[in-house]
């Protein structure tokens, strides 16, 4: 199990890539687009937007545990957890190999 600290962390990044997402994408777009000194300033206003903000930033984490390794992005689970479910016939579809 993850340290709740890590998980709620993870979570209040996700709320501020959330909330930033809209003014991100318009002062990037001037960037990209803009003429030299329009473009400049919405780059120094892009910096004074927080590092949080950035959706890079964000890490996937298992639903259950909140494991930041061996994530499945197809089930949200850490191969961990993804072993044991689909061992216990709890993930529909999925079934152990054997030849």
């Amino acid at each position: 199990m993850a340290k709740q600290s890590m998980v709620a962390r993870e979570v209040k990044r996700a709320k501020m890539v959330e909330k930033y997402a809209a003014k991100r994408a318009a002062l990037k777009e001037i960037v990209r687009k803009g003429d030299p000194a329009e473009a400049y300033e919405a780059a120094r206003k892009l910096q004074s937007i927080p590092k949080n903000a950035n959706p890079i930033r964000k890490h996937n984490r298992c639903k259950l545990t909140g494991r930041p390794k061996g994530y499945l992005r197809e089930f949200g689970l850490s191969r961990i957890q993804f072993r044991e479910m689909a061992s216990k016939g709890l993930i529909p579809g999925v079934k152990k190999a054997s030849w």
